[in-house]
């Protein structure tokens, strides 16, 4: 059951797309159980296979704090066919992650996801053509005046790949609006790195924007290209992963009340 189950998560929990293709590598799995499901749990919901708590890696039982969200787990183990795929399992590798390396560090995982506020997607502009110059802008300058006007962090722009230093203050104002929980924590980590924009993981997390709106701010560049020259199928497959994971982190932050 071990075995299984670090073969369903990865070795990376922090990292879902390396979590994920570390999966595909490993042959599957035949099915051993007949029903997954929930049990209260101390904190929480138990997923369980035949009655029996599934647990991570290390040996820890995996509680879900929240009804909704377990039953979206088990569902994930329910749905499995003859043999056990890891890549249709998005919201089990989730959960394993939280448990297993997120609940005892929140500190360095808001830490990671504040490094990203030195270099934020959102901070570096095109310099043209004019269209996209206008796009950026639309999608991107209303998540900066809210953290300026409602977090008081005030972040400078740049025009091209020219780097700039942030000043502290306006990082520290934007690390202090992270979400304290450490499920929620671990979902604006992986809206983080999905879309390169620890801004736009607290936009989504504080209610300023929603999931589209978000997906399509972390994409414009990408979509700018894609309706001038048309898509790369390789590019096109890449972003069908991110989304996976994207969509896994919005039911999370949503069963945890945190996004609407």
């Amino acid at each position: 059951m071990r075995e299984l189950f670090d073969e369903v998560v990865g070795r990376s929990p922090l990292d879902p797309q390396e979590s994920a293709r570390q999966a595909m590598r490993v042959p599957l799995r035949k099915r051993f159980y007949k029903e997954a499901g929930t049990a209260a749990a101390e904190g929480g919901f138990h997923i369980t296979l035949d009655g029996r708590p599934i647990r991570t890696p290390s040996g820890r039982l995996v509680v879900v704090p929240v009804a909704e969200l377990a039953e979206a787990v088990a569902a994930e183990w329910q749905a499995q066919g003859e043999s056990i795929n890891p890549t249709t399992m998005p919201l089990t590798r989730f959960a394993n992650s939280v448990v297993q390396s997120v609940v005892d560090r929140t500190g360095e995982v808001r830490e990671d996801i504040a490094k990203y506020l030195q270099s934020d997607l959102l901070f570096y502009r095109a310099g043209h053509p004019e269209g996209l110059v206008a796009r950026e802008a639309e999608l991107w300058d209303p998540v900066l005046d809210w953290a300026r006007d409602s977090l008081g962090a005030h972040f400078i722009l740049s025009e091209g790949i020219m780097h700039v230093t942030q000043p502290d203050a306006a990082v520290q104002a934007a690390r202090d609006a992270l979400p304290t929980g450490a499920w929620a924590l671990a979902a604006a980590h992986v809206v983080t790195t999905v879309t390169g924009s620890a801004l736009l993981a607290l936009a989504l997390a504080h209610g300023v924007r929603d999931a589209d709106q978000v997906w399509a701010a972390a994409h414009v560049d990408e979509d700018w290209n894609v309706a001038q020259w048309g898509a790369d199928e390789e590019a096109v497959a890449r972003r069908a992963a991110r989304q996976i994971d994207y969509e896994a982190a919005i039911r999370i932050l949503q069963g945890a009340g945190v996004a609407r």
